[in-house]
């Protein structure tokens, strides 16, 4: 029963590592802290498992831990905790737009005129052309719409 006892007080510093880590985390992400905890945790077991090993053992095991659950982490667990995005374009609305046929509200005068897009009004540029005119959008310029005029179908 005593024997379990200090085998508890020996890993409570690796413990205590672990939990401050894992905190320290929490306070300025980045991951790597969450996986040095991870390396101090498990000399935590290993503490209760070995209670007796030396400072200077303790510490390269740590750091060899360290290393290997850092490297685990970039090789196989970050590629598919990195998602895939299925709506890459989700936050860039105008680069939805590509490709849509929308009409001229406003007439493109000088190259610049303006469209309906849903029920919002868009800036937009192309060749000139009269109110009513079915445009394709084909690219977009931080909030204007490039434009060509969109053949019969």
């Amino acid at each position: 029963m005593s024997e379990t006892i200090s085998n508890l007080v020996a890993s409570y510093g690796w413990w205590l590592l672990a939990l401050l880590l894992i905190a320290a985390e929490l306070v300025a992400p980045g991951y790597f802290l969450l996986w040095i905890g991870l390396a101090a945790a498990i000399m935590g077991l290993v503490m209760l498992v070995v209670p007796g090993l030396v400072f200077l053992a303790q510490a390269v095991l740590f750091a060899l831990l360290a290393i290997g659950v850092c490297f685990v982490y970039w090789k196989y667990i970050r590629p598919s905790a990195e998602l895939r995005d299925d709506q890459p374009l989700l936050n860039r609305r105008g680069d939805r737009m590509v490709g849509r046929r929308v009409l001229v509200v406003d007439a493109l005068v000088n190259g610049r005129g303006k469209v309906k897009v849903g029920d919002g009004v868009w800036l937009v540029e192309g060749e000139d052309c009269p109110v009513g005119t079915p445009v394709r959008v084909i690219a977009v310029n931080g909030t204007t719409l490039q434009v060509v005029i969109d053949s019969p179908r």
